[in-house]
């Protein structure tokens, strides 16, 4: 049988974002190649080493050439093995790290005749494989060509988008559930982009992550939500927080503390209308280094919210030990609250922890009355979705402080 030739760049990261340290990041890509050695692959052809052949400076990831295959459904073992091997808790220089690995396979010819077509390749396999989630793989296949151009032009108009003032910020309120009065907002982030009219964050913020923008760009978010909120003050309405997701990137940098308190300096904002949602996942990824940040921002005065709640990994000793203000429980319990399903008592738990917690609970995502009533049933503090408000302009915000939402 012929041989292919298979390139798989594979992505060694930690889970939810960067290890706390640059030097430690620098150790991962060796680490894993430490872990592929014990690999055994078997194929039509008998077995065959996996260490990677050498490092691709410019995205500083592994690359295994496994060119003695006897078939391209032979890179599937190997992908899935190598997954299974990176996969679970590393320590590096003292710090637990969560490993996991995603991999983009070309096949030799079928996608290309010689090795820098085949690369090419491999990273838009690699791309295809990392959105559809952690420790996945996926070969190339031809439209991933026109998904590869469309990334393109999203990351060049992103480097221009902060100077072009292409950004805004919306506004969707949250309502407390006995009272119907509005207690806070929380920021979304949309792109008028020139050619392609508004893109919502889903279109951009995961690029803006790995071409390394959601840094500016995240700051850029905390500093006009703060200064909207200290402007509707200046402006004799009612004081409410203001909330902010934060990704992983920008949250395990060394200069995040110093940032938001220079923002709140700036914007003269009141640490306490400020609130920060982090997800629950990426909480969990480092807990030492999480529980010190935490702290940190909490000394600030601001307030600390676990984002999607109830997707993650987190353990409940840790939400007891974490200074946390508020859980938001993910919109995608909503979406499956039904006569008799299963998700309801999930839900009712959630609300039950969270408020024995001392914790305020948020429910997101909340569309029908049905919903509603069920939240109010199971003594849920606050809620947002489309049911009272879809996300709205600072100015139509505004009103809705000084006049309330109408709903029923």
């Amino acid at each position: 049988m012929p041989t292919d030739g298979v390139s798989a760049p594979h992505a060694a990261r930690r889970c939810g974002g960067d290890v706390p340290e640059h030097r430690i990041a620098d150790r991962m890509p060796e680490r894993v190649v430490d872990m592929f050695e014990p690999i055994d692959i078997q194929t039509q052809e008998g077995h065959l080493p996996t260490v990677p052949a050498g490092q691709r400076q410019r995205v500083r990831q592994p690359v295994g050439q496994l060119s003695e295959l006897g078939r391209a459904e032979d890179a599937s073992d190997v992908a899935r093995k190598v997954i299974a091997a990176v996969a679970g808790l590393q320590t590096l220089a003292g710090h637990q790290v969560r490993v996991t690995v995603s991999i983009g396979i070309s096949v030799f010819p079928d996608d290309g005749q010689d090795a820098e077509t085949l690369l090419k390749c491999a990273d838009m396999a690699l791309y295809h494989a990392k959105a559809q989630g952690l420790g996945c793989y996926s070969f190339f296949q031809p439209d991933l060509n026109v998904r590869a151009l469309e990334r393109q032009s999203i990351e060049t108009g992103l480097r221009d988008a902060l100077d072009r003032q292409e950004f805004r910020l919306l506004y969707q309120p949250k309502i407390d559930l006995q009272t119907g009065a509005v207690t806070s907002a929380e920021a979304l982030i949309r792109w008028h982009h020139p050619e392609r009219g508004v893109i919502e964050p889903a279109g951009f913020v995961p690029i803006a992550e790995e071409c390394g923008l959601i840094e500016p760009i995240g700051r850029w978010v905390v500093h006009e939500a703060c200064r909207q909120a200290q402007a509707w003050q200046d402006a004799g309405l009612r004081p409410v927080p203001v909330s902010v997701n934060i990704s992983a990137v920008e949250f395990r940098n060394k200069v995040f503390f110093k940032n938001i308190a220079e923002i709140l300096q700036r914007t003269r904002l009141d640490p306490r209308y400020l609130e920060i949602e982090l997800t629950e996942t990426m909480l969990m990824a480092d807990v030492e280094a999480t529980n010190v940040a935490l702290h940190e921002l909490k000394s600030l005065g601001v307030q600390v919210a676990i984002d999607d709640f109830g997707t993650g990994w987190s353990s409940l000793s840790y939400l007891r030990q974490f200074p946390v203000d508020a859980l938001k429980i993910d919109k995608s319990f909503m979406q499956e609250i039904t006569e008799g399903s299963r998700t309801a008592p999930i839900v009712s738990a959630m609300i039950t922890m969270g408020n024995n917690l001392k914790q305020r609970v948020i429910a997101e995502g909340v569309e029908t009355r049905h919903q509603l009533l069920f939240l109010q049933a199971e003594c849920c503090g606050e809620a947002q979705g489309y049911y009272f408000s879809p996300p709205m302009i600072a100015e139509q915000f505004a009103r809705v402080l000084d006049t309330g939402l109408p709903y029923s």
